[in-house]
C-alpha cells in the first residue's frame, strides 16, 4: 500500500480523531481501488463522533471529493477543526463538517482546479472541459456549506482567494473560531481575504508604470533594415 496521508486516533470518550496533515494523496487515489476502500473501512470501523483536524495545502481533488462524500455520508457527527491551513483540495474536505472550526491563526484558500495535459488542440479542449466540470463540482460543496452564490464563489476561485479565520466565519466557510467563547471576541477586528491574482496584477502594473525606456532600436525599424538586405 502507498503511504497513507491520514491517521486515526481513538479518544477516551469513544469518539475518534482523524488527522489530515500534509498533501492529500501525494501518490495516487483516483483510479486506485485499494486506498479509497481502506479509508472508507477505517472510517466505518466503529460508530461515534469524528473530529477531523486539517493542516494541508491540498492535493488530489478526486481524493478530496471522495473523502468529502464519505464524511458527509457518515452516520455520526463530523466536526472539522482547521489548525493550520485548509487550502485547495483540503478546503473541500473541510466543507464536510457538520460544524467547522478554524484556529485564530488558521487560513482557508480556494482556487480553480489545475492539471497537466499533453497533446494537440483536441486534448487541450478536453482538459479545459474537464477542469470546468471539476470546478462546478467543487462549487457545489462550497455552496452547500456557505449559501453564497455560485458566481461569487467562482470569482473567489478565479482569484485564488485566502481567508483568515474571521473572514472564513463571516462568509460561513467556518462556523466558529477555535479557542474563543464566541465570535464576538473578534468583533473589533476585520476579516481579511487575500486575492493572489489581484496582488500579482497590482504588482505587474506598478512595474510597468515604473519601467524605464530601454536604449535600443525599435523592432519595427529592425524589420525594415532586415528587408533591405534580403
Amino acid at each position: 500500500m502507498k503511504r497513507k496521508f491520514w491517521n486515526w486516533v481513538n479518544d477516551d470518550d469513544n469518539s475518534r480523531t482523524l488527522f489530515l496533515d500534509g498533501e492529500i494523496s501525494d501518490e495516487t487515489w483516483y483510479g486506485d481501488e485499494v486506498t479509497p476502500k481502506i479509508f472508507q473501512n477505517e472510517l466505518n470501523a466503529t460508530k461515534g463522533d469524528v473530529t477531523v483536524w486539517i493542516n494541508s495545502p491540498g492535493g488530489c481533488v478526486f481524493a478530496a471529493s471522495q473523502i468529502y462524500n464519505m464524511l458527509m455520508d457518515y452516520k455520526g457527527k463530523v466536526t472539522v477543526k482547521i489548525d493550520g491551513i485548509a487550502a485547495s483540495a483540503a478546503s473541500v474536505i473541510a466543507m464536510a463538517g457538520e460544524e467547522v472550526l478554524i484556529s485564530p491563526t488558521g487560513l482557508l484558500m480556494i482556487h480553480n482546479p489545475m492539471t497537466i495535459a499533453f497533446g494537440g488542440a483536441e486534448e487541450m479542449d478536453k482538459a479545459k472541459a474537464m477542469l470546468s466540470e471539476v470546478k462546478e463540482s467543487i462549487i457545489n460543496a462550497y455552496e452547500l456549506k456557505t449559501g453564497l452564490s455560485r458566481s461569487k464563489l467562482s470569482h473567489f476561485m478565479d482569484a485564488e482567494t485566502w481567508f483568515n479565520a474571521k473572514k472564513a466565519v463571516e462568509l460561513e466557510f467556518a462556523d466558529k473560531v477555535l479557542f474563543s467563547d464566541s465570535n464576538n471576541d473578534f468583533e473589533e477586528s476585520e476579516g481579511v481575504s487575500f486575492s493572489n491574482m489581484m496582488v500579482t496584477n497590482s504588482l505587474l502594473n506598478k512595474l510597468k508604470g515604473s519601467k524605464k525606456k530601454e536604449p535600443g532600436t525599435p523592432i519595427s525599424q529592425l524589420d525594415k533594415r532586415l528587408n533591405l538586405i534580403k
